[in-house]
C-alpha cells in the first residue's frame, strides 16, 4: 500500500488517543472472524473502484476475512476520529478490531495479503 504508516502493537486511530477496535456499529457491517479489510471510499474517486476488487478479491481467497467499505463522506464522525484525509484508506483489523495497518491510496494485491499476515 503506498504512503503506508504500519503500526507494531497498537495503534491510536491517528488522533494520539487510547487503542481504538472498531466493530459493527462503528463500521456498518459484521467484521471478519479473522480479520477485516476495511476501505474508506468517497463517490468520485477513482482508485476506489480498483482497491474495492483487489479488497473483495482478497477477502474472497482468505477464509474468515471480510471487505468492508465505509462511504467516508456519509461518515465524518468516524473520519475524523481515525484521522482519515484520503480516499481510498485501507486499515487492517485483526479479529478482536484492532488497527494493525494502515495504507493510503490504491494498494498493490500482493501488499494487502502481506499486511493481512499481520492480523490473523
Amino acid at each position: 500500500m503506498r504512503e503506508h504508516e504500519e503500526h507494531q502493537g497498537h495503534d491510536d486511530g491517528g488522533v494520539g488517543g487510547p487503542v481504538v477496535r472498531l466493530g459493527a456499529a462503528e463500521l456498518g457491517a459484521e467484521p471478519g472472524e479473522r480479520a477485516s479489510l476495511v476501505q474508506f471510499s468517497s463517490a468520485f474517486c477513482q482508485p476506489c473502484r480498483a482497491t474495492r476488487r483487489i479488497l473483495a478479491e482478497v477477502a474472497a481467497m482468505v477464509g474468515g476475512v471480510a471487505h468492508i467499505e465505509v462511504d467516508a463522506e456519509k461518515n465524518l464522525d468516524l473520519v475524523r476520529a481515525l484521522g482519515i484525509e484520503k480516499t481510498p484508506t485501507v486499515l487492517v483489523l485483526d479479529a478482536s478490531g484492532r488497527i494493525v495497518r494502515r495504507g493510503v491510496g490504491m494498494p498493490r494485491k500482493a501488499d494487502v495479503i502481506a499486511a493481512l499476515g499481520a492480523a490473523v
